[in-house]
């Protein structure tokens, strides 16, 4: 099993919370894959967004606008 950078145990309480009330390995991973993913590309996104705006710092209004 990959490893990854969100614990699995917080995907399966995510899972949970949405009522999921039994959740398989396959689908912590799965869930684990795909938000790390979209974080990645979101991070990029905000990166990119603060590089033009000639800062360094990403801050908070550089990820909003990146997950639009």
């Amino acid at each position: 099993m990959a490893k990854g950078i969100l614990p699995e145990a917080a995907m399966e309480r995510i899972l949970k919370k949405a009522g999921i009330s039994r959740v398989s390995e396959d689908a912590k991973t799965a869930l684990r894959e795909h938000l790390e993913a979209r974080a990645y590309e979101i991070c990029s996104k905000a990166a990119k967004l603060a590089e033009h705006s000639g800062r360094k710092t990403v801050m908070g209004d550089d990820v909003k606008l990146a997950v639009r």
